[in-house]
C-alpha cells in the first residue's frame, strides 16, 4: 500500500471496483476490513476478494501476508482444488486439464445463449482463479505457459460476451488483462485471440481505423503466417473494417484473401475458441461485408448460405444472422418477408439471452420498416410488437 500510495479507504474502493468487473456487483469492502487485514485478523479472505486484491496490488495473496488454507473451492463447480505452494505441491497437467474443461463449458454456453452477464462473469472469474493458482504454486515452464494461455483466453471470452452485450467499455477492461496474460504466455495463438477481439471492440465503437490496425497485427502474427485458418480470419477482420470505411476495392481484396486462405486451411486441431470459424461463419462474415458495402442482394444470398450450414449448437449466431438477413431483405424492399424473418430471429434467441447485437439489429430493422412508410398490416403489427424487444 505504501509503495502504491493507497490509503485504506482508497484500497477498499479499488478492490470493490475490481469485484464489480468480475461479478457485476460492486464489492462491499470498507477501510475497516483493510485494517483487519493489516492487523492479521483476516487470515485468508474470500476467493473473489482475494483475487481482486491480488489484481489491484500486483502481488500474490501469500506475498501480501495472507496464510492459505489447505483447500479452496472452485467457485463454479464446487470442486476442491489443492492450494499449492504452502505444502510444496506443484500444479500439474491434471490441474490444467480441469481448468481447460471449465473454459470449454463457458465457450459452449456463450455459443448457445450469447452475451449474458453470467457468461462474462464466469469467464472473468475463471481467469482470476487460474492466476491465483499460478501465484500460489510452483510448476513447470510448460504448465505455466499453458495456464497463462488459459487465463488470457478466458479473459478474451469474457470480453467477447461483453461485445455481444454491446458493452465495449467492459470488453476493453477484460482485454487489457488478456493482453498482459497473452504476453506472459509467449504464445502466438493466444495473442492472436486478444487482437481478434480488440479488432471487434474497435469496430463496435465505430473506430474502424483502429479495427483495421488490429487486424493488421493479426495478419503479421506468427500463427497467421504459419496457419491459413488464422490468416483467413485476420483478412476477414480487415475486410469488415474497410467495408465500414466505404473502401470497397480494398475491402473486397481482403475478402478474397480471406476466402483463399480458408480453402488452404487443413482440418487439424486448434485452440477451442477458434472452432466457431468454419465455412458457415465465413459465409456469414462475407454476407455482412456485402451488406456494409450496400450490396444487399449478395448479402442475402450469403446469409441464406450461412443459415443452411450453421452448427445446431450455435443458437446465438443463428439468431444473429437471421436478424442480419431480415435487414438485408428490408433494404431491398421485401418488407413482409423481412418481418417474418425478423420474428423468426427473435424467436430463436434462447430465454434470457444477452445478445444485444441481435436485438440491436432488429431495432435497425424496425427503423427501416418505419422509414418505408408502409401501412401493410403485417408491417405495422411487426413494428409495434418489436418495440418490446429493445
Amino acid at each position: 500500500m505504501a509503495e502504491l500510495g493507497h490509503s485504506q479507504a482508497e484500497l477498499a474502493r479499488l478492490i470493490n471496483a475490481e469485484i464489480e468487473v468480475l461479478t457485476g456487483s460492486l464489492g462491499c469492502l470498507t477501510d475497516r476490513d483493510i485494517r483487519r487485514w493489516l492487523r492479521g485478523e483476516t487470515g485468508w479472505p474470500q476467493e473473489r476478494i482475494r483475487v481482486c486484491a491480488e489484481a489491484v496490488l500486483g502481488a500474490s495473496a501469500e506475498e501480501l501476508g495472507f496464510i492459505p488454507r489447505r483447500k479452496f473451492l472452485s467457485a463454479t463447480g464446487g470442486t476442491a482444488i489443492a492450494v499449492l505452494g504452502a505444502n510444496g505441491a506443484k500444479l500439474g497437467m491434471s490441474d490444467a486439464d480441469r481448468f481447460q474443461a471449465e473454459y470449454e463449458r463457458i465457450l459452449e454456453q456463450d455459443w448457445h445463449i450469447g452475451g449474458m452477464r453470467t457468461v462474462e462473469n464466469r469467464a472473468a472469474e475463471l481467469s482470476l482463479r487460474v492466476q491465483s493458482a499460478l501465484s500460489m504454486g510452483a510448476t513447470s515452464t510448460r504448465i505455466r505457459k499453458r495456464l497463462h494461455c488459459l487465463a488470457s483466453n478466458a479473459s478474451s471470452s469474457a470480453a467477447f460476451a461483453a461485445i455481444d452485450a454491446k458493452s465495449p467499455k467492459r470488453a476493453r477492461t477484460h482485454l487489457d488483462r488478456a493482453v498482459t496474460l497473452a504476453g506472459l504466455s509467449g504464445d502466438s495463438e493466444t495473442q492472436f485471440h486478444v487482437w481478434n477481439h480488440l479488432a471487434m471492440t474497435a469496430c463496435q465503437r465505430e473506430d474502424f481505423t483502429e479495427g483495421a490496425a488490429a487486424a493488421e497485427v493479426m495478419k503479421t502474427s506468427f500463427v497467421a503466417r504459419r496457419d491459413p485458418l488464422y490468416a483467413s480470419l485476420a483478412h476477414m477482420r480487415t475486410a469488415r473494417a474497410l467495408a465500414r470505411m466505404a473502401q470497397r476495392s480494398d475491402s473486397l481484396r481482403a475478402l478474397s484473401a480471406a476466402e483463399k486462405a480458408f480453402t488452404r486451411a487443413e482440418g487439424k486441431r486448434r485452440s477451442a475458441w477458434l472452432s466457431f470459424y468454419d465455412e458457415s461463419e465465413v459465409d456469414g462474415l462475407t454476407a455482412s461485408i456485402w451488406a456494409a458495402l450496400g450490396s444487399y442482394d449478395r448479402a442475402e444470398a450469403f446469409f441464406h448460405r450461412t443459415l443452411s450450414g450453421i452448427r445446431p449448437d450455435m443458437l446465438r449466431n443463428r439468431a444473429l444472422y437471421s436478424a442480419h438477413l431480415a435487414l438485408a431483405q428490408a433494404s431491398q424492399g421485401e418488407l413482409e418477408l423481412a418481418c417474418a424473418t425478423g420474428l423468426h430471429a427473435y424467436d430463436l434467441l434462447p430465454a434470457g439471452s444477452g445478445s444485444k447485437r441481435t436485438t440491436d439489429m432488429l431495432t435497425r430493422l424496425r427503423g427501416t420498416l418505419v422509414s418505408s412508410g408502409s401501412r401493410v398490416p403485417e408491417v405495422v403489427g411487426w413494428i409495434e410488437r418489436s418495440r418490446q424487444w429493445s
